[in-house]
């Protein structure tokens, strides 16, 4: 059972007094869209009878097939908690159909439920936890971003030297009366940096979850005076926004990557995902690493993964796996940043990891030494190879792995290989500040 009905969601607008309403969907790179609409035009919402001019979206239709339709998923309905002058607005995230009333099929939400279906079809429910990462920063007297925090907190600190606290217990208060679990909030490493965790979800819900919460996080910044990024590695020298993602399969009811009777408490299904990731991962960064500035963040020193390794607990590896186990098992991958479209992130995950059980791969064996540490003989002597070093390496090994193309689909598949190109290619044509001055508002 969902948790709103057609009727739930037509009453709670009336009776609040909703003035305007939000249908939310996602462009190919991630970026959040919207149509606005009145309340009184909620039933034609809900009857999916809104409409968007695909060509004007990335990624989306070319301008003689433009027309689609937002069909609202009902359960994604929630009060805008902060947008309370002259009247409340509400949301709804939607999927994008065709005018013949088939899915379209470069929406990333139908990308991401796509693989779901194939893991239903095994068996599978995919949950998934996200640890999202931001920076806060000033701005200056013209209401612009700057890349000065205001801030000298360090991990786990706390006010008064944590100059942010008080925005992220805003967040925090506003994503619980959207109905997020929030799990915790804390400082990160970095002057400026912090985090909140909030529950684990089944993927297509934390996938929504993700764009709703960088939505929230940027928002509020910017009504408290703070700038909000989840650019991978704004400040050179420092630590980068990461967005480790926390994986398991469930199959009625159950965990299937614990088994009691294994060394590590890990079934064969969690050691041949571990190795489905690892297989596909090179291929899979250009997804979840998606910027020419994500690379600046997968280098050593800095807690960020830049080596195809996995281990119980080692956390210079790629892939880690929580102390946790019984129904807490899971496997997390650590390269993950927040910047990507999580839809296709999440898509390209499970598609690895089900590849994985499918072909019943085994991983390498687990690596428990500090790979930073290691010099290059030491990890070609342990068959430890390195993540793509820049967005253009990452893009060509997506493009050579038949399985990711697969999954992206026909559709998004060579408009999103074409997009990260074009966006190298302006990268190098421009001078230093190019990637602060063109990540730092949009991501």
């Amino acid at each position: 059972m969902g948790k709103y009905t057609r009727e739930d969601i037509i009453r709670t607008v009336r009776e609040q007094g909703v003035e305007f309403i939000r249908l939310q969907f996602t462009d190919i790179f991630g970026q959040l869209k919207n149509v606005s609409i009145t309340g009184s035009q909620v039933e034609k919402a809900l009857d999916n009878q809104v409409t968007i001019d695909g060509s004007s979206i990335e990624g989306f239709t070319r301008i003689h097939e433009s027309d689609q339709y937002l069909h609202p998923d009902m359960d994604s309905f929630s009060i805008i908690p902060w947008e309370r002058n002259g009247g409340k607005s509400a949301r709804l995230i939607c999927d994008v159909y065709n005018p013949n009333g088939t899915p379209f099929v470069g929406d990333p939400r139908h990308v991401l439920k796509s693989v779901l279906d194939r893991a239903a079809d095994m068996g599978y429910t995919f949950n998934v936890g996200p640890e999202c990462e931001f920076f806060l920063f000033e701005v200056d007297a013209e209401g612009k971003p700057t890349n000065k925090t205001g801030d000298e907190a360090g991990y786990f600190d706390l006010g008064p030297v944590d100059h942010g606290e008080t925005t992220r217990r805003d967040i925090c208060r506003a994503l619980e009366t959207m109905g997020f679990e929030i799990e915790a909030s804390h400082h990160e490493v970095a002057g400026g940096q912090h985090e909140i965790d909030f529950k684990y979800a089944d993927a297509l819900t934390a996938a929504d979850n993700i764009v709703t919460f960088r939505m929230v996080v940027k928002t509020l910044a910017q009504r408290n005076g703070l700038h909000a990024t989840f650019m991978p590695k704004p400040i050179y020298g420092a630590a980068g926004n990461g967005m480790h993602t926390n994986m398991s399969l469930f199959k009625d009811g159950r965990n299937v990557f614990f088994d009691p009777q294994d060394e590590r408490s890990l079934s064969r299904e969690a050691y041949s995902f571990i190795a489905g990731l690892l297989a596909h991962v090179k291929g899979m960064t250009a997804v979840t690493n998606p910027l020419v500035n994500s690379y600046k963040r997968l280098v050593p020193g800095y807690e960020a993964p830049c080596y195809l390794a996995w281990s119980a607990s080692n956390r210079s590896a790629l892939i880690r796996i929580p102390a946790a186990r019984g129904q807490g098992t899971r496997v997390e991958l650590r390269s993950p940043d927040p910047s990507c479209n999580p839809y296709l992130a999440l898509a390209v995950c499970l598609a690895a990891g089900l590849d994985g059980i499918e072909r019943g791969l085994t991983p390498p064996a687990e690596i428990t030494e500090n790979i930073f540490a290691m010099d290059a003989a030491t990890r070609l002597a342990n068959g430890i190879e390195n993540l793509p070093g820049s967005l253009e390496e990452a893009v060509y090994a997506l493009e050579s792995d038949e399985l990711m193309a697969a999954t992206l689909g026909e559709h998004v598949f060579p408009r999103y290989v074409e997009g990260k190109l074009r966006e190298w290619d302006e990268y190098r044509m421009q001078v230093s500040g190019w990637e602060l001055e063109k990540y730092m508002i949009r991501y």
